[in-house]
């Protein structure tokens, strides 16, 4: 069985774990080269966290230094950059010691760390 066919299978199972997102090691939201701290862990996770809390669905919040670039799904776009939403990401985030947040124009996407990589980019 493949991934939508677990999900389509819970679904019709009534599990509530159906369309839960996946979620890679909190180390695949930093760049090659970048110290991995257990303060900068803890950046992410809070700032993931407060993303879910918020209602969105799959997402990462990839670090770049003390840069917040946050990816969510291309639907979710919208609910991203409301005015609202803006204000409260932008404070909890400063609030856990990013300096700069931004928003991913490409949106969610696995492995977009390795985009840095040579012979991996997809756009070379």
């Amino acid at each position: 069985m493949n991934k939508n066919e677990i999900r389509e299978l819970s679904k019709a199972l009534g599990l509530k774990t159906y369309d839960k997102q996946s979620f890679a090691c909190l180390a695949s939201r930093f760049p090659y080269g970048e110290e991995i701290t257990e303060e900068k862990l803890l950046m992410v996770d809070k700032a993931e966290q407060l993303l879910l809390d918020m209602g969105f669905h799959q997402l990462r919040v990839r670090i770049h230094n003390k840069t917040a670039r946050i990816e969510v799904e291309e639907n979710e776009f919208p609910k991203l950059i409301e005015k609202e939403n803006r204000e409260k990401i932008t404070a909890e985030f400063k609030k856990y010691g990013f300096t700069y947040i931004s928003m991913d124009l490409q949106g969610y996407r696995t492995g977009s760390m390795n985009e840095t990589l040579k012979g991996l980019s997809k756009n070379e």
